[in-house]
C-alpha cells in the first residue's frame, strides 16, 4: 500500500497506475548481486574445497560404518543422496558464479570506460602543454638576449658620447669666435 501511495505522489507516474516490481536497479538486486559475489568468492577458496571434501568423506564414512538403522544413504546404490546433494550444490553454484562474473564484467566495463576517458583527458592536457611549450620557445626566440641588449646599450652610450664630444667641440668653436 505504501508503494502505491509513493507512486501516486510521483509526477512522472500517471495517477492510478502501479509500476511492476523490478529487480533491476533496486536495492534487492544489488543485495542479491553482492550475495552471488560472496558465494562465488567462497567457492573458489581452498577452505571451501577442503570443507566439501570433508563433508563428502564424512557422509561416506557415516553411511558405511554407522549402525544400519542410523544410515540415511546406502553404499549399495552408490550414495545416491550424496550425489543428489552435490549435484544440487553444483546446479546452484554455476549460475551464481556466472552472475558474479557478469557483475564483475560490468564493473570492468565501467572501469575501462573511465580509464579511456582519463587517458583522453591526459592526452588533451599533454597536447595543450606541448603547444604551450612550443609557443614559449617561439616567444623566447623573439626576445632579446642579454648580450644583444648590452651591445645595443654600448652603441647608444657610444652615440651619446660622440654627440657630447661634438657639442663640446661646437661650444669650443663658438667660444673661440
Amino acid at each position: 500500500m505504501a508503494r502505491a501511495d509513493a507512486d501516486e505522489r510521483r509526477f512522472d507516474t500517471p495517477k492510478g497506475t502501479r509500476r511492476a516490481p523490478s529487480f533491476r536497479g533496486s536495492g534487492d538486486s544489488d543485495r542479491f548481486g553482492r550475495f552471488t559475489e560472496w558465494v562465488a568468492r567462497g567457492m573458489g577458496t581452498p577452505g571451501f574445497l577442503l570443507g566439501l571434501s570433508v563433508f563428502a568423506i564424512g557422509w561416506m564414512v557415516w553411511n558405511t560404518f554407522a549402525p544400519v538403522e542410523w544410515r540415511f544413504d546406502s553404499i549399495a546404490i552408490g550414495f545416491t543422496a550424496l550425489t543428489l546433494v552435490l549435484s544440487l550444490q553444483a546446479s546452484y553454484a554455476a549460475p551464481l558464479i556466472l552472475l558474479a562474473q557478469n557483475r564483475q564484467d560490468d564493473r570492468d566495463r565501467v572501469q575501462i570506460e573511465q580509464d579511456r576517458q582519463r587517458a583522453e583527458r591526459n592526452l588533451a592536457d599533454t597536447e595543450y602543454l606541448a603547444r604551450e611549450v612550443v609557443a614559449l620557445r617561439l616567444a623566447m626566440r623573439d626576445l632579446a638576449s642579454k648580450e644583444f641588449i648590452r651591445a645595443e646599450l654600448r652603441a647608444i652610450i657610444e652615440e651619446l658620447d660622440r654627440r657630447d664630444d661634438e657639442r663640446d667641440e661646437e661650444d669650443a668653436e663658438h667660444a673661440s669666435r
